[in-house]
Parts: C-alpha cells; sequence; structure tokens
C-alpha cells in the first residue's frame, strides 16, 4: 500500500571545503608539502615563484557576473581579479619567521640494502644462473634481512617469475653462500639461525662453543631466561653461563635493520613546532615549511588582462574566463585554507604549553599535568575531533628532545592526598623503580604495586601491569640478569 507523509529531520553536513580543512589540519609538515606540490601542479593559478602578482584579498566569491545567460554578451567584470598591487598583503609568513629553518634538511643517502648485499655476491664464483637466484633471494629479503619464505615457495617464484628451473638442493646451496655475506646473519629463517650464523662467523673458543650449543638446543629455555635449568642440563657454572649472555648480547639481532636505518632517505622527522626557552619565557614557532607563499600566476592574470582589453567577446571567451574564476576561486580557497590550519595549529599548541607550561620549563615529566582532548578544546573553543587530529600527527621540537604532541595527553588520578596527578608522572615513577632494581632479584608486579602505593600511588596491581607493558617492560623473569 502506498501513502505520502511529511517527515521532518535536522541533520548537519560538512561542507567540501570543511572536509579539506579537515585533511590539511591532519597532514604533518612532509604531507602538507607534498599536498602542496600537488596543489600547485593540478592548479595553474597558483605559483609559489612570482610574488609580484594578485593580492588574494581582492578575490571576489560572491561574485555572479558569470551567472548571465550564455547568450548575453555583456560584459564579465572580471576586476575584483585584478590588482596593481605589486605586493600580495596575504603572505602566509608567520611573524616567527627564521631563514634558519628555510635550510634543507640533509638527508641520508647511498648505496640500497639491497644493492650492498649484490655487490658482494661477485667474490663468489657463480654461474649466471646462480647468480640470477642469489639476486631473488637477496631481493626476497625482509628490511631486517630475514628471509621469511620457504625455500620450496621460492623455488615455485622462480620458475613463474623468471623462467628458471632450480630445485631445493640447488637454493639452500646458493642460500649457504649469502651467509657468508655481511652484515652476518644475513638470509635468516628466525632469530635462533640470525644468532647461530653470527656466532660462526667469530673466532672458535670455549665460550662460543657453549653459546652454540645454548642456542641451537635450549632457546627456549634461554630466551625465558631459566638459567637454573641450563646450569643443571650442561653443568655449567654461573660464571660460564655469564660469559655466554655477554658474548650472545654482542650479536644483532636485526643484522639488515642498523644499514637500512643509517641510509634510509627521507627518513628524519620534521617537528611542526619548535619551543625555546628564552630569558624563562616559552617561545613557540610555527615551522616556517608549514607556511608558503602563495600567489596568482602571472599568466592567469595577463590572460584575464587580455579578456578585459578585447573588444569582441565570444561565448568562447566568457567559456574560457569561467574556467579561469573556478580556477582562481580554487586557489584563494587553498590559500585560505592554509591560513586557518596555520592559525589552528598555532592555537592548539600555544593552549598546550599554557597547560603543560611548568613541564617545558624544566622538562620534569613529573610536572605534567593530567590532559585530555576536552580540555583544550574547551579552552580554544573547537571540537575535540580537531585537537585529536592535531596532537596525532604532529610533532614538537622541544629543548628535550623531539616529541610527539599525542604524548602530552594523559588521564588523571587522585594521589594520597587527594591531589590529581597525570598518569605520565605514575608511569615515570614506575620506570624509575624498574631501572634502579636489582637485576639478580627484580621486582615482581605485586612488589611494583607495594612501591607505588608507598609512594602515594594508590593503584591496582592489573594497572601497574599495564603501566608497565606501556614503558616496554618485561615481566621480573625475563628482567633477570646473572
Amino acid at each position: 500500500m502506498l501513502n505520502q507523509k511529511l517527515k521532518l529531520k535536522l541533520s548537519q553536513k560538512l561542507s567540501p571545503q570543511q572536509i579539506q580543512l579537515m585533511k590539511l589540519i591532519q597532514l604533518s609538515t612532509q604531507e602538507f608539502e607534498q599536498r602542496l606540490s600537488r596543489e600547485i601542479e593540478e592548479n595553474p593559478a597558483l605559483d609559489t615563484n612570482n610574488i609580484d602578482n594578485t593580492d588574494s584579498d581582492n578575490f571576489n566569491e560572491n561574485d555572479d557576473s558569470f551567472e548571465k545567460e550564455e547568450n548575453d554578451h555583456d560584459e564579465i567584470d572580471i576586476s575584483d581579479y585584478l590588482s596593481d598591487d605589486d605586493t600580495p598583503d596575504y603572505k602566509l609568513k608567520s611573524n616567527n619567521y627564521s631563514e634558519e629553518a628555510e635550510k634543507n634538511i640533509p638527508f641520508a643517502s647511498g648505496t640500497s640494502f639491497n644493492q650492498f648485499l649484490k655487490t658482494q655476491l661477485h667474490s663468489f664464483s657463480l654461474s649466471k644462473k646462480e647468480l640470477e637466484i642469489a639476486e631473488f633471494i637477496i631481493g626476497s629479503l625482509d628490511s631486517f634481512g630475514y628471509l621469511r619464505r620457504d625455500i620450496l615457495d621460492i623455488s615455485d617464484d622462480l620458475i613463474f617469475t623468471l623462467g628458471i628451473d632450480a630445485d631445493e638442493a640447488l637454493i639452500q646451496k646458493i642460500l649457504d653462500k649469502i651467509y657468508l655475506l655481511d652484515p652476518p646473519g644475513i638470509g635468516a629463517r628466525d632469530l635462533k639461525q640470525c644468532l647461530v650464523l653470527q656466532l660462526r662467523r667469530k673466532s672458535k673458543n670455549k665460550t662460543i662453543d657453549l653459546s652454540i650449543n645454548i642456542i641451537e638446543n635450549f632457546f627456549d629455555l634461554f630466551s625465558k631466561k631459566h638459567f637454573e635449568k641450563i646450569k643443571q642440563k650442561l653443568n655449567i657454572s654461573s660464571e660460564e653461563l655469564r660469559n655466554v649472555i655477554t658474548e650472545i648480547e654482542k650479536l644483532n639481532p636485526k643484522p639488515g635493520g642498523a644499514f637500512n636505518e643509517n641510509t634510509k632517505i627521507n627518513s628524519s622527522i620534521v617537528p611542526d613546532f619548535t619551543i625555546k626557552i628564552i630569558e624563562g619565557e616559552l617561545k613557540l614557532e610555527l615551522n616556517s615549511r608549514n607556511a608558503p607563499q602563495l600567489n596568482v600566476s602571472e599568466e592567469y592574470k595577463n590572460m584575464l588582462s587580455g579578456y578585459s582589453e578585447s573588444k569582441n567577446k565570444t561565448k568562447s571567451h566568457k567559456d574560457a574566463v569561467m574556467f579561469i574564476k573556478q580556477k582562481l576561486d580554487s586557489a584563494k580557497w587553498f590559500i585560505d585554507a592554509i591560513k586557518q590550519r596555520n592559525q589552528t595549529l598555532i592555537m592548539t599548541m600555544s593552549s598546550i604549553i599554557n597547560f603543560q607550561k611548568d613541564y617545558f620549563l624544566t622538562g620534569d615529566e613529573t610536572k605534567m599535568k593530567p590532559m585530555i582532548l576536552k580540555d583544550i578544546a574547551e579552552k580554544i573553543e573547537m571540537d575535540i575531533s580537531t585537537i585529536s587530529r592535531v596532537a596525532n600527527s604532529k610533532y614538537v621540537d622541544t629543548p628535550y628532545g623531539i616529541k610527539l604532541i599525542k604524548s602530552f595527553f594523559s588521564e588523571g588520578i587522585k594521589n594520597s592526598d587527594g591531589i590529581e596527578i597525570s598518569t605520565i608522572e605514575v608511569k615515570k615513577t614506575l620506570e624509575d623503580i624498574i631501572e634502579n632494581e636489582n637485576k639478580n632479584i627484580p621486582h615482581t608486579d605485586d612488589q611494583l604495586t607495594k612501591l607505588l602505593n608507598k609512594k602515594g600511588y594508590p593503584i591496582a596491581r592489573r594497572t601497574v601491569a599495564k603501566y608497565r607493558e606501556m614503558i616496554g617492560a618485561p615481566v621480573a623473569r625475563l628482567r633477570k640478569k646473572l
């Protein structure tokens, strides 16, 4: 049965411009630069080279001269898009702009990890087929230098991708050659094999032989630090086991990781803000790379001037000018969006600094106050989601190192005196207790709970276990040392 009825519905929707602004706010400095480059490439009305151009404030969003009928040949008013002012007053440089911040940051570059390994293959006498297999295996290593694939899978891929028929014996033979490449441990299937490969490259002695024996035959007991069981099974002394532990601790569990980290291109974090302490006062600077100077393209200005001076204005001319208007409107919005983005970042970070002023002046994490997104959102009268976008993706360069802004937010608990403190303070205290404990008899979670309670932090054991995991500390048994 069909029927008709009236229904009132209230809904709130974000405009495309608001959505794009939220996306811009969320971008880090490097991501924003990429977004800016893409916008300049896609919109020829944007230019960063010429400064003697149109003032964006003269763009008229409400210009309705283009809404006339297409057959009407009345003049199109483009005066709002042209200006004789040679210096635009919408320069987006912040007042704290520093030329020093404009300097290019040097990035590491050089031979890739795979190329470094392939170069070493020439020291072996390999046939063309064997060399292709070896290079394929090297290309299959992960970023840490491990081979996470079965030999049978590699054999299948070789025949399907390169047309090379290689049995498992041949692949293993070539893999044995790869084990001899530097850094030691390359090509291992797992951590156990990685450690053994490194130990076998060392000069033989009693400690090395014992280390290989323990890793090969008692790896599970060793990784779980069941040292007493190992001593009983091998009938060795504590001193001998201590020497083994010292030797194994020298090994690299990620042989490819160090190389990749040192030669990684563009891997540096570019902070979005810088905080300096000048004469006891905090000074906040927005990275000037966040604030490019944008102008209207000189070419587009000339095109509009040509239309203005033309006496014969055809429909095709009007269509061309409407296209130009669309690009100019888009350019104006993008410039305004950058302004709003920078204002939002400054307002948010300034509020965070004021809230955590004691910490930023001293660097003492115990002075960090409980702070949640809502606290900052209410102070600057913005939505919590906006503050979240800033906090989750931005970094600040402080006198105490580069920090993720999100790390300044934490829940609060009340201590034994009824004063609300940050959970960051509790975790810092827990970290200090674990760092200074007797590693021969590390504290259990129950003992840690009692110690924290004595210091005035009334928290439960399960909370202590959660905080311990958050600071990256393993259970007591795994923190034990001989």
